[in-house]
């Protein structure tokens, strides 16, 4: 997908232009505006070239985003629309007091201006004009939509102002408007409008500032320098020319700068801003470091691994950039309605005009309904209701180690009623640990660990690497053994110091030693547990079991038990045997176990649990990249296997099973926030269109004057955008 920034935009209405102009151009297959971060992804075979000039030539402006980068709200608007703010407030009070002052404080005008009413016109007109100066974006925007047919926001604010300034114009300069005094002149109301409009411009982008704070935060963490060994010195260059294979240290407090291996050095390193784990990762040489976490204690060299935008935090950054300009399915219905908006509050103004008129009331009357008309729409919020929604969401989950690559992953896993988990680097740790050493007879734990660890030290099969993992941990320090031999499917032999060493199989050891009953029965046992039985024996004698197992990890059980409590049903996917599978599924609590699967038969155990509702697949391997496609969400371990990884819908940074839940809980958060906000725009909307036309009037005796109207509109997308903000205040952890 390609990254555009388009400028212009001021309401749902542009980026429902923009799209469909864009969606129209051949060879695009897809194309999703963002208002929020005024962004668009266009997927297809299209030329940058041919999409800009159709976006130029739609009435906005686009550039390519080659490095995914946002602009800030709080960088680039908030400034200007402050300092519009206050400017239009000093001569907005300046007004009101020439127009509202004899009403308010009973004559306290000065003396020449009480009387004559024409020079108090032309002072109102005079500070109006230098108002609408000021505010002078709103016109230049809205009539150059309204000429290239497009109306937004802007047309409906500048259509109301022109109104009320061009009718008190002409009332001002009337003889028979002057002589009846200035209560007829709208000047004060083309004022407030834009002054309230532009408070809560001011407002929003405050707010818009907020929910893109995750992604502009995980931008400001890319180091701009490194430091390089060359040559025997270090130099200092700019990020951008660090190569693979480069060498770098990082000091302590220092950022580092790609990711990379550590060659030599201890340290601890902050990894909180990738992963939100709070406990600092030890680093030795062979371990891994991420760019943008933090070097806390120890001097570091690395090597260079990954740089520029195969980085960690640069994939990071642009799976969220991508989720926020995607769409969600929900935001169909508010662009369908975005996209002629504009046009229907202009034609309900022009009718409201008309119908008052043809009833009797005067020209002011009728044409304050329809400025209130035009004024009170506010298309801002349907635009809005989905997008900050969706910014939000992603980016406290992205701060929190659960990356969404789409916004249409973060709606529909909030949607799931089956999860189908891999056992292997998902349910356990993926790799096999010593659960039990049982010794014969005779025989010391430490001596039985001892005689297995000489003998296992040159095999390289996965059960012997846990077996030495086991014994260094221990301290113990392996014999150098002769006449080695490995026998597949058996064990191993060795001689040490003149003694006949062997480990293996039970039926292996049963034909070069004594097995008693008693360790028979303990052998199935470990068995029926799901772990695999090594015995070992010395010179023929049986000097016990180790058992070794692919140990669960220590919140799966949790992890599976919020899943069922939020209604779901739990599978677990294997290729192991329904022995071992059944023995793993018992202890996490799994509702159902399918084990002996191949990588293709996943796939297809995942199609046959669709056929009974909506299937997200949580996997790690190669092997699980079919199933993940194939599953209606795919969540891939953040720790597994790049394949994996593409194939996800959903990548969880910590690698462990705990963040499943969390991420359903948020994506169901996530999806009431865009329903409360679509709720809150639509019946806004509803509500208050008809107010403003004096729908209300005969019945109620409602009448909305147009600065009212101009204040509600305002506050209505400050609304929604305010309440995309509580989800920076979602609990990760449940019960907390």
């Amino acid at each position: 997908m390609k990254q555009y920034t388009v400028t212009g935009m001021n309401c749902a209405g542009c980026a429902a232009r923009v799209e469909k102009t864009v969606s129209d151009i051949r060879g695009v297959s897809s194309c999703s505006v963002n208002l929020l971060t005024k962004s668009m992804g266009v997927e297809g075979t299209a030329s940058p070239e041919v999409i800009i000039r159709a976006v130029r030539e739609a009435g906005f402006d686009a550039a390519l985003n080659a490095d995914n980068t946002y602009n800030s709200e709080s960088e680039d608007e908030i400034p200007a629309l402050r300092t519009r703010l206050f400017t239009s407030l000093g001569f907005w009070i300046l007004l009101m007091y020439i127009s509202m002052g004899p009403m308010i404080w009973n004559g306290a005008l000065p003396e020449f201006l009480e009387e004559n009413h024409m020079a108090t016109g032309i002072i109102q007109l005079l500070l109006t004009v230098i108002i609408m100066i000021i505010n002078k974006r709103f016109f230049v925007s809205g009539f150059k939509s309204l000429c290239h047919r497009v109306p937004n926001m802007d047309t409906l604010v500048a259509m109301g102002a022109s109104a009320a300034f061009v009718y008190s114009l002409f009332a001002l300069f009337a003889e028979t408007e002057v002589q009846h005094g200035s209560h007829e002149l709208y000047f004060e109301s083309a004022a407030t409008i834009l002054t309230l409009i532009t408070l809560g411009k001011l407002l929003e982008a405050h707010s818009k500032g907020k929910t893109t704070g995750a992604l502009e935060g995980l931008m400001k963490l890319a180091p701009k320098t490194a430091a390089l060994l060359k040559n025997g010195e270090e130099i200092t260059v700019p990020v951008e020319q660090v190569a693979e294979g480069d060498v770098f240290v990082v000091r302590p407090g220092e950022s580092i700068p790609v990711d990379g291996i550590v060659l030599e050095g201890i340290s601890a390193v902050d990894e909180s801003s990738l992963t939100g784990e709070s406990i600092p990762a030890d680093k030795v040489a062979g371990s891994t470091v991420s760019s943008g976490t933090i070097n806390q204690s120890g001097f570091i060299k690395c090597e260079a691994t990954a740089v520029g935008a195969d980085t960690t935090l640069s994939r990071i950054i642009r799976m969220v950039g991508d989720a926020a300009a995607t769409k969600a399915p929900i935001a169909k219905v508010a662009d369908r309605v975005s996209g002629v908006f504009v046009p229907i509050v202009i034609g309900i103004s022009a009718l409201t005009i008309i119908i008052w008129f043809l009833a009797g009331q005067t020209a002011g009357f009728a044409l304050a309904r329809g400025i209130s008309v035009l004024v009170i729409s506010c298309p801002c919020a349907l635009g809005l209701a989905t997008p900050v929604a969706i910014m939000a969401g992603s980016g406290v989950s992205a701060k929190n180690g659960i990356l969404f690559k789409t916004a249409v992953s973060l709606e529909e896993v909030g949607r799931t009623q089956i999860v189908a988990l891999d056992k292997t680097g998902t349910i356990t740790q993926g790799e096999p640990r010593v659960t039990n050493i049982i010794p014969a007879e005779g025989t010391s734990k430490s001596e039985l660990l001892s005689i297995a660890y000489n003998l296992e030290k040159k095999s390289e099969h996965p059960l012997a690497l846990a077996i030495c993992a086991r014994a260094e941990e221990d301290g113990l320090e392996a014999a150098d053994v002769k006449e080695f031999r490995a026998l597949p499917g058996n064990g191993l032999t060795a001689t040490l110091n003149g003694s006949v060493l062997t480990g293996g199989s039970e039926n292996f050891i049963s034909r070069n030693a004594k097995v008693s009953e008693n360790m028979k029965e303990k052998a199935a046992e470990l068995s029926k547990e799901g772990k695999t039985p090594l015995l070992f024996a010395a010179d023929g004698v049986l000097c016990g079991i180790i058992a070794v197992a692919d140990t669960i990890k220590e919140d799966s059980p949790r992890a599976v038990s919020e899943l069922q409590n939020m209604g779901i049903r739990v599978v677990m996917l294997t290729g192991d045997n329904e022995r071992t599978a059944k023995a793993i599924g018992d202890k996490a609590g799994v509702d159902e176990v399918i084990a002996g699967v191949l990588p293709d038969e996943k796939e297809t155990a995942v199609a046959d649990l669709q056929k009974k509702g909506k299937v997200t697949m949580v996997g790690d391997g190669i092997n699980d990249a079919p199933a993940l496609t194939r599953a209606d969400i795919g969540i891939a371990i953040g720790a597994g296997a790049d394949i994996a990884i593409d194939a996800a819908d959903v990548v969880l940074m910590k690698s462990r099973l705990s963040d499943v839940p969390a991420a359903i809980r948020l994506s169901r958060a996530t999806l009431r926030n865009i329903h409360q906000n679509l709720f809150w725009a639509f019946i806004y909307n509803v509500i208050g269109i008809p107010l403003a036309a004096g729908a209300f009037i005969a019945l109620l005796g409602w009448q909305l004057n147009p600065m009212f109207a101009a204040a509600a509109m305002s506050l209505s997308s400050v609304c929604v955008v305010t309440n995309a903000l509580r989800l920076n205040l979602f609990k990760w952890k449940k019960g907390n």
